[in-house]
């Protein structure tokens, strides 16, 4: 796709002079790869050569790649903890940035246990923006006539803190949509959302989430588009009308808001939104809704204008997609753009491919990045792949360098190189490195996993019975979704087993050692149902190992998986299950603990 062949094919939307300012960027960007990442090295080493951490390095004003790449090193999060540390506790000086740090993005990912914090600047937001302002040039030319309706997109924003010395610390979105760029951004009639900002920005889940869906109800046939960062978010958004079918319907007949809507910035705007009763309307969603069959297609019944669905579906959310298509009926998923809290990496360009078909063309001018060849351990003399030079199909992993101070980092993510835009590669997004379990923003590894299940064991020592084997794995057939985690036991006193209040103890005891976002999803953000544990049969890990070895697995270099998803294996497993267990309360979270 280039706007010259944009503007002349007749399968694409003619773009507006708007929309070519934009593709002739996107052309810009991508026509010498090479050429921007040279700038923005330079840029980067430029302006923060006098912080404490290049300094460190001995670069000495120098700002080519050669000598940034022979002195700097590849580091991980904990390798640069402890200047973060410094950074969130109130130090002040030059430590990693020449500009100043304005707040922390809290990542998804986590180090022993704990939220990463990743240093960010004030023009970290225009870059950002900037990424936002192409999606919708890019996607018109696929889909026309968008400026002709509204999206119904569940946002919203979640719990953040102060870090000891004052600095905001978030989850990227929270901090773009509290933003004055989010909030009070410029009408466009390509970016009209059902949902007001009062409940996008509302603390409360429950009352942002009702509010907007009553506001996607109200002008169901304005929809054109649904979404929500996550694939699960969507499915979540589903789950939560089937609940509140019955509620929601009553305000629209009655044409008053739900007395569970107590925030008054909600109250003031939905009194200009729900300004009187819908019999009709609210009879609709009682016919669709009360139906005694299933929910099949049920997005296109309600909101028949969508075009598409906006969602994540890559990497870990993939699993959602046959639940996507049975409530929606096979609309098309869109996923438009690749970023982190790290950075902001790249968008879609051909948004309408299929799911499993995503590719992300990484604009060089957000960061400068380098790629590690899957598989390799860097050294110091590790030669990382620049970004222009990556071969197709080859797995790498991103290392990035920012403007706001991180310097050869290891995000974390696998990616596979699909193609070439002009010079600029594509990658899929393969998975996150080590992470075992995901259900949305979560990312449990297996040492976290291993250490969970070593501390909730402790509480069947007194019977004498301990866990000799387990496995795990993600259902996401629930809404929400939940971990499963299946148990074979020795058990000391077989008159005596562990009865189902000690196991629920150990679901429980389960949650509480899983990391910070774990514990947020399950408590502030209900995204997440409680964890269960499933007991098999003794030799029922013997009976796995020998389907493996059936399979072409070595018996000397058999492994238990720590993590499954192969269907054989799982209906072995379910067929061997003497009891089921799930935790009984909800773990301990607040937003100041982090660990």
């Amino acid at each position: 796709m280039t706007v010259d062949s944009a503007l002349r094919s007749p399968m694409m939307h003619s773009p507006s002079t708007k929309d070519v300012k934009a593709l002739r960027f996107i052309e810009e960007m991508t026509r010498n790869v090479d050429f921007v990442q040279k700038k923005v090295i330079r840029e980067i080493l430029s302006r923060n050569s006098d912080t404490e951490y290049l300094k460190r390095f001995g670069l000495k004003g120098f700002t080519d790649r050669k000598t940034f790449k022979t002195k700097v090193p590849v580091v991980t999060y904990d390798d640069l903890k402890p200047e973060i540390q410094r950074i969130a506790n109130g130090d002040r000086s030059m430590i990693l940035s020449s500009y100043p740090i304005t707040e922390f993005l809290t990542s998804s990912g986590t180090s022993a246990g704990e939220r990463k914090l990743m240093p960010t600047i004030d023009e970290d937001m225009d870059r950002r923006q900037l990424l936002y302002s192409l999606l919708m040039p890019v996607m018109n030319l696929y889909v026309p006539g968008l400026d002709k309706g509204k999206a119904l997109y569940f946002l919203f924003v979640k719990t953040e803190s102060k870090t000891p010395g004052g600095l905001p610390a978030r989850p990227v979105l929270t901090s773009y949509y509290k933003s004055e760029q989010f909030k009070r951004r410029p009408y466009d009639p390509y970016n009209v959302y059902t949902s007001p900002n009062e409940a996008i920005l509302c603390p409360d889940s429950s009352q942002s989430m009702y509010t907007q869906m009553l506001c996607g109800l109200l002008m169901r046939h304005e929809v054109l588009r649904l979404g929500a960062v996550f694939a699960s978010g969507l499915l979540r958004a589903i789950g939560f009308l089937q609940t509140n079918w019955k509620e929601l319907a009553d305000d629209i007949s009655t044409g008053t808001l739900s007395s569970r809507i107590s925030d008054p910035a909600i109250k003031e705007s939905m009194s200009k939104i729900l300004t009187k009763p819908d019999q009709e309307l609210a009879d609709f969603i009682t016919s669709v809704c009360g139906q005694d069959n299933s929910w099949e297609g049920i997005i296109t019944k309600i909101w028949p204008n969508t075009k598409y669905l906006d969602v994540i579906v890559t990497g870990a959310m993939a699993q959602y997609i046959p639940m996507l298509e049975y409530y929606s009926g096979g609309l098309p998923m869109a996923c438009t753009m690749y970023a982190s809290s790290e950075s902001y990496f790249g968008i879609n360009l051909k948004p309408m491919c299929k799911p499993s078909e995503v590719s992300y063309t990484i604009m060089p001018n957000m960061a400068y990045f380098e790629f590690l060849p899957h598989h390799e351990v860097p050294t110091e003399k590790s030669e990382l792949v620049e970004l222009a030079d990556v071969e197709v199909g080859k797995e790498y992993e991103l290392v990035i360098t920012t403007y706001a101070g991180l310097n050869r980092y290891r995000v974390g993510d696998i990616l596979q190189v699909t193609g070439f835009y002009n010079s600029a590669p594509q990658f899929k997004f393969v998975r996150r490195k080590n992470v075992l379990l995901s259900i949305e923003s979560d990312k449990t590894d297996e040492a976290e996993l291993q250490s969970a299940v070593e501390n909730a064991s402790l509480l069947l020592g007194e019977q004498g019975t301990r866990v000799i084997e387990y496995t795990s794995y993600a259902e996401t057939k629930t809404i929400p979704g939940h971990y499963v985690i299946y148990w074979e036991l020795l058990v000391k006193d077989q008159t005596n087993p562990p009865n189902d209040e000690v196991m629920a103890r150990c679901c429980l005891e389960m949650e509480e050692s899983l990391n910070s976002v774990y514990r947020q999803s399950r408590v502030a953000d209900k995204s997440i149902g409680p964890l269960e544990i499933r007991v098999v049969k003794n030799g029922t890990f013997e009976e796995l190992m020998d389907y493996a070895i059936s399979r072409g697995a070595s018996i000397n270099q058999y492994k238990v998986p720590r993590c499954v998803s192969f269907t054989p294996i799982m209906e072995l497993l379910d067929s061997r299950v003497v009891s089921t267990h799930f935790s009984p309360a909800l773990p301990h979270w607040s937003p100041e603990r982090r660990r």
